[in-house]
Parts: structure tokens; sequence; C-alpha cells
């Protein structure tokens, strides 16, 4: 910590950007494993009802057919996107079997093996074979447990109007576009500098079920039996963003620099036309089908784990990273956070509120360049967390030394409470303070966070993590099942369905080139190249 955050946060207080701090847009995207009421992994194809899983905006999947994704729109007011995230969840609702429900837990059930994970399918066209053959890949590479796993995407914006008055106070005279991108990347920075905060208050998986250890090549060293067919650690967060988790071997060695947008861009572009003769031995095209997109460390650059990405919607056929030098960063997204499986929504306003004034802290404070020695000791202080992250005698490094995580906390949300008074300035109820002190509980007494009411009601009740988990997505299945979306609102979503696969056709009609020319042709388009 040092005066600079101070600094800024005094001038953007005598200045109408104060005004501006909370108008910044935030989405959500929201992963949840469709299940049977039995518990078992939905082996139905997706819900021809929600139309295109390739050309939907708002409803699609992830890795598995069963895998559904949801993505709202970005607002300015928290309380809209929670509210269009709860219109999906209805309208998804309305289509589904009967006998199926979403899972409201990060880690999976209901499979036994990995093969009992459908991949999804995105139809005929060359870019639907596309995704398809990259999450078949993805299954040769991890396994298909692994990509079972959910969780939420937090997408953030600056407010538009708020960057001239910040390039001011910061004092950078470069091109506005080049200067946003260097603000959002000292914001990704800090980010994974104080990442861990998000696993210890928002983590909300410090178990697992046996099955999901099976399939992942056993019970790991360490981990205890908790509660029935239930495994994990007593100081947990999050095994979702562990070592188990969503996590590989041959990214644990990739330094992928976010110093600034070139470097980050570069170092995707290695990873990705770097062989790696692991992948190399399974082959790329096998007895004339395909196993993977290609054998190098990444086949696209969706593969690169991270806490948190810089994001630049892409044009049709167009990579990520010649999307972010074309055009630098518009927004932010933040995948730390498992879903919580207390909230119908996975996530609730209080969270929306705290990552917000979190963001913006991780955007005002310094941000030096990071070394790759600094990501090392990032990386052990987000595995330690999310691993012991609620023993009290846990430390974590900063700037090679220990510092237990609970002082190093405790100055964060000090600094934050400024910023909350800030953005809470023309706000009667005045949220964000609320939302502070309600997180800054959790942080004083650890049995008030997500992972550990989860472990302690496993452990009162006897129920293996499966049981809980289905217990607990019935009763939040009944909840939107009893309210129904108005017809209207029917009728709009049922619109967006119908163009999507009306898209998709379209899609599909129009390809000229076999998919062979067609992967030639989308890899011959370097991510190098800035035209």
């Amino acid at each position: 910590m040092n005066g600079l955050f101070h600094q800024r946060l005094k001038q953007l207080a005598r200045r109408a950007g104060a005004a501006l701090l909370a108008h910044g847009l935030v989405g959500l995207e929201k992963e949840s494993l469709r299940i049977t009421a039995s518990g078992q992994i939905a082996k139905t194809a997706h819900p021809e009802g929600l139309g295109s899983a390739l050309t939907h905006p708002y409803i699609t999947t992830d890795y598995s057919e069963a895998l559904l994704e949801f993505i709202t729109p970005a607002y300015a007011d928290g309380l809209a996107t929670l509210e269009f995230l709860d219109e999906i969840h209805r309208c998804v609702y309305r289509h589904l079997a009967p006998e199926e429900i979403l899972l409201v837990t990060s880690m999976p059930i209901g499979f036994a093996r990995d093969d009992d994970i459908p991949i999804a399918r995105y139809g005929n066209s060359n870019l639907g074979r596309m995704k398809h053959i990259y999450r078949v890949g993805l299954s040769y590479r991890y396994g298909r447990a692994m990509q079972a796993i959910a969780g939420i995407h937090y997408n953030y914006s600056v407010a538009e109007g708020l960057w001239p008055i910040l390039q001011d106070i910061f004092a950078d005279d470069r091109p506005p576009r080049e200067f946003q991108a260097a603000a959002y990347f000292a914001l990704i920075r800090n980010l994974k500098r104080y990442g861990w905060l998000l696993l210890y208050l928002f983590g909300a998986s410090p178990v697992v079920s046996r099955a999901f250890l099976e399939c992942r090549g056993g019970i790991p060293v360490g981990f205890a039996l908790l509660a029935p067919d239930t495994y994990g650690l007593p100081y947990a967060t999050s095994l979702r963003m562990s070592d188990i988790g969503y996590k590989n071997p041959a990214q644990a060695e990739l330094y992928i620099s976010c110093n600034t947008l070139e470097e980050y861009a570069d170092g995707l572009c290695r990873a990705i036309e770097t062989p790696y003769p692991p992948y190399q031995a399974i082959g790329v095209k096998v007895d004339g089908d395909y196993r993977q997109l290609n054998a190098n460390l990444l086949q696209i650059e969706n593969e690169y784990y991270s806490l948190v990405r810089p994001k630049q919607p892409t044009e049709p056929g167009e990579r990520p990273t010649l999307a972010l030098r074309r055009r630098g960063v518009k927004y932010v997204e933040v995948r730390a956070l498992d879903l919580n499986p207390y909230e119908p929504l996975g996530i609730d306003l209080q969270a929306i509120y705290f990552l917000e004034a979190f963001l913006l802290y991780c955007l005002l404070e310094h941000s030096p360049p990071q070394t790759p020695s600094e990501s090392q000791a990032i990386q052990a202080n987000l595995l330690a967390t999310a691993r012991r992250g609620r023993d009290p005698k846990l430390s974590l490094v900063r700037a090679d030394r220990a510092v237990p995580l609970r002082a190093w906390a405790e100055e964060i949300f000090t600094a934050l409470l400024p910023l909350c008074e800030l953005l809470d300035d023309s706000l009667p109820s005045k949220p964000y303070r609320a939302s502070l002190e309600f997180h800054r509980q959790r942080l004083l007494n650890s049995e008030l966070t997500p992972s550990a009411r989860l472990l302690a009601q496993l452990q009162a009740s006897g129920q293996s993590f499966a049981r809980f988990a289905l217990k607990k997505s019935q009763e939040h299945a009944a909840y939107f099942r009893g309210r129904p979306l108005p017809q209207d609102r029917l009728a709009w979503f049922a619109g967006i369905s119908r163009r999507s696969l009306e898209e998709q056709r379209r899609i599909e009609a129009e390809d000229r080139l076999s998919f062979d020319e067609f992967l030639q042709n989308y890899f011959s388009h370097t991510c190098r190249s800035q035209t």
C-alpha cells in the first residue's frame, strides 16, 4: 500500500469524477450444470426452446452439453444485472425437462466416469465444429471432470466519462486508448496481487465428491474424509481454484506477462504457437477425426486459465489477441468466484457492490510491473488461500516477506472504506459501505464465509456433498419454477431463441470451405498481426 491511492482518491473527490465512480458497467456470466432430479448429470441435448448455443446472446453452453452458461448485458446498476440473470433462470426453467434442475454448486456431482460427461455440440458449421473440437481437445488434455466445474465471471468496465478525468489525475499523456489499456492492465496486476481475498470471501468449494477425485486421478495427499463420500481440507475456501480444480500442469510453468497489452498478447501468441510434446503424443487428426485443434501449449486463447482476463469483443472470425491489439481493452473479466449455493442466482447484491469497489481500488492503487518471481508468489498465495484460507495461522508472501492473511486483508478493508464512502456519496442507502461491513464480518469471523457454512452444514447433518448439492438445487429449482416469467418476457426470450436458430442455420448454409481449410485459414491469421 502507498499514498498514491489516497492522493488519487482525494483528487477524484474534488472533481466531478466522483459522481462517475459508481457508473461503471457490471455484467455476469454464470455456469450451471444440468442434472436430473436424482442427481445425475443430464444426458439430454441442449433444450431446443433455449435456441442455439452457438448464437444465442444470453444462453449458451460452456464445456459440456449439460453445462449451461448464462450471460447478462452490462448495466450501471448491479441490481439490474441480477434482475436480468433472474429472468434468464426463470426462462430456462420454463424449457427444462420436468425431471431436470440446475446444480447450484461449483464442484460437480452426478457422474462416475469422465465419459459420463457429454461434450457440447454447436451444429454442423465450421465454427460450430471448431468449438466442439476445442472441447474434445480439452478432454484429452485435462479430462472432462475438470471442465464440468462451474463458476461466475464478473465483467466490469470503467464508466466512459471517467476516463478523461483519470488520465488527468494519473498525469498520463498517451493516446486515450493506450492509457485505458495501461490502466486496465494495472488493475489486472493488482487484482492478481490481492485476488486471494476474493477466494477467502467468496470461496464456496471446501469439499468435493469422491467420484470427482477418482475421475481426476484419486484422492490427493492430505485430503481427509470430511463427510460421507466427501473429501476436502478443513480450512479450504475454494478447491475450484486450487490445484485439483481448474488448473493444469502444462500451464503451471507458463508465464504470461500482464505488464502491458503487447507483452500479454505476445505471451499468449507464443503459447498458441509453441508445440508441447505431451500434446503432440495425443495427435491432432487421427484416423480422420480431430482430437484437438493443434498440439501446442494452448489451442486458442480461451484455454489460458487465469484469475482475470482483459477482454475486447471480437468480430466474426477474429482472434481475441487481435481484437485486443486493434481496439484495446473494453472490460475485465474476473474469474475467481465460486457459485454461492445459498443464493438462488449463485451471487447476491452485496457481492456485486463489494467487487465493484474492490476493482476500483485495484485501478487506483499503485501497480508496479510484475516480475516472474512475483508472479510465482502470487500463484502460491492463491493456492495457499484456496487450500487453507480460513486457517488463522496462514501467512502469505508480500515483497518477499511473510504477512498474516488477516492483517493484509485488514489493510485492504481500511483502504476500501474512503472509496466506499465516495461511491456512496449520492446514494441514500449507502450500499457500498454496507457491503464493506458485511464482508468485513466474514474476515473477523471465518465461520461466516460460504466455505465454512457449507462444511459446517455437512458435518452437522451427516450429509454427503452430493446430497447437500442436490437438496439445495431442488430448493432453488422450486424457487424459480414458482415464479414463472410474465408472458411478454417469455415471448421476448422466445423471439431471441428463434432468431438464434435462424442465425445458426444461416452460418451453416454459408460455409464454403472444408473444415480443414477453415481451420488452416483461422490459424493463418497470426495473433501477432495488427491489421
